[in-house]
């Protein structure tokens, strides 16, 4: 029952910067990793980033050096620093957390749409 909500995309010329939150609501055990993912038309879903509990931190080669992510356990959300954005950077993008309670599982965000272009 727990729902994700991102925020933040838009439309932003190449070289710019945009930032990404990721809100959990509902009942909330525990969050283990969270992560953001992206989606280009025709293309497959692919990782972007991801963190875990501890903070350490992951990111897809093409993305490294120019994005972000972080977490505040407390408030339970997420968010993407990205920079210097690329037109490949373009896509929908989805925030993911792994959740543990009485059964563990995944929960997806809607999705925010993230444009690269002049």
């Amino acid at each position: 029952q727990v729902q994700l909500m991102e925020s933040g995309g838009g439309l932003v010329q190449p070289g710019g910067s945009l930032r990404l939150s990721c809100a959990a609501s509902g009942t909330i055990f525990r969050i283990y990793a969270m992560g953001w993912y992206r989606q280009a038309p025709g293309k497959s879903r692919e990782m972007v980033a991801a963190i875990t509990p501890g903070f350490n931190t992951n990111y897809l080669a093409s993305v490294k050096g120019r994005f972000t992510v972080s977490r505040d356990n407390a408030r339970n959300t997420t968010a993407l620093q990205m920079n210097n954005l690329k037109p490949e950077d373009s896509g929908v993008y989805y925030c993911n957390f792994h959740i543990g309670g009485a059964r563990v599982e995944e929960v997806w965000g809607q999705g925010t749409l993230v444009t690269v272009s002049e």
